[in-house]
């Protein structure tokens, strides 16, 4: 796997920066109070961490996400639906504010969301609906590493649900109600990771294993 690559503090020796993605509904009503602070503050604690946010280049909790990040003086990169940034703007309805760039797909919400998580190391998922349990399962599947941010909403407590029912064991599930706790241990898992395995490594198995459905 390919990674942007940044000097740190003692030349020019670099070190790979991580893509987190984050999933989270955009349109919010059912997020409770207190959301978009949460969303805020997962994303500043992504560009603490000198991680690069993904998100679907939307409203709701991840535009929150995004902005967070900004502000922290990270890098925020947006997947598009839409084909061109009038089709974005127009038809979609998008923003384009707090991203550093914007990918255009042209493959609708469906082709975004599975290029969106498999260009990512992980995925926090954050108050979600349907789009957002999608991204999850898709995630789940490739056996990517998932947090879950737990707060106002029943997003956490709907995926416990299909994980106990689905019977496919926990993946690389991290559960939190803290941003930077959640961040930390998803990064560590990544960390890990790419410690252990480089372009020459086989695909991995999907969570449970080689049976999917």
């Amino acid at each position: 796997m390919t990674h942007t690559q940044t000097a740190d503090n003692q030349g020019d020796v670099t070190v790979p920066r991580h893509r987190i993605c984050v999933s989270g509904a955009a349109q919010t009503e059912q997020c409770g109070e207190g959301s978009f602070d949460l969303a805020l503050a997962l994303g500043k604690e992504i560009a603490l961490h000198n991680a690069i946010l993904i998100d679907g280049a939307t409203t709701g909790f991840p535009f929150w996400a995004a902005r967070g990040a900004k502000e922290a003086g990270g890098m925020a990169i947006g997947i598009s639906p839409a084909a061109t940034d009038h089709e974005h703007a127009n038809v979609y309805k998008l923003p384009f504010e707090f991203h550093d760039l914007i990918v255009y797909t042209g493959f609708g919400y469906a082709g975004r969301n599975l290029l969106m998580t498999r260009s990512s190391d992980a995925v926090i998922i954050g108050c979600g609906r349907i789009g957002t349990f999608n991204e999850f399962t898709i995630a789940f599947e490739d056996n990517k590493p998932i947090g879950v941010l737990e707060g106002p909403w029943a997003t956490d407590d709907i995926i416990k649900e299909i994980i106990a029912k689905a019977h496919r064991g926990n993946g690389k599930l991290i559960f939190s109600s803290d941003p930077k706790e959640l961040v930390e241990k998803i990064l560590a898992i990544v960390a890990e990771e790419s410690d252990e395995c480089d372009e020459s490594c086989p695909d991995e198995q999907g969570a449970g294993g080689t049976h999917k459905g």
